[in-house]
């Protein structure tokens, strides 16, 4: 089992940058499929990025080129580095594992509380 929990959240200008953080405590962490949702008010959760446990990447095509996921297994963390945030990035931020195939968006069976990821114009 995973428990996880995120950081690195907050409020920032756009074109501003930020990295969140998800740590995770469990013995199986390295073997699972990591990835970053998110959430707007009135909106429905979105797939934002993920990775394997072999560390390949996938990311939404709004977000290509501007977010990069990452994980260091030693300190069972993954991360999400966003660049040149736009107002429209503003939600909040979940942090998920599942021990299927990534692509499995309902088969996720772990999920952080959320951070608050603001970006104002």
């Amino acid at each position: 089992q995973v428990r996880l929990v995120e950081s690195g959240g907050g409020l920032v200008q756009a074109g501003d940058s930020l990295r969140l953080s998800c740590a995770a405590s469990g013995r199986t962490f390295s073997s699972y499929a990591m990835a970053w949702f998110r959430q707007a008010p009135g909106k429905e959760r979105e797939l934002v990025a993920a990775i394997t446990s072999g560390g390949n990447t996938y990311y939404s095509i709004s977000m290509k080129g501007r977010f990069t996921i990452s994980r260091d297994n030693a300190k069972n963390t993954v991360y999400l580095q966003m660049n040149s945030l736009k107002p429209e990035d503003t939600a909040v931020y979940y942090c998920a594992a599942t021990s299927r195939h990534w692509a499995l968006t309902r088969a996720y069976d772990y999920w952080g509380q959320g951070t608050q990821v603001t970006v104002s114009s």
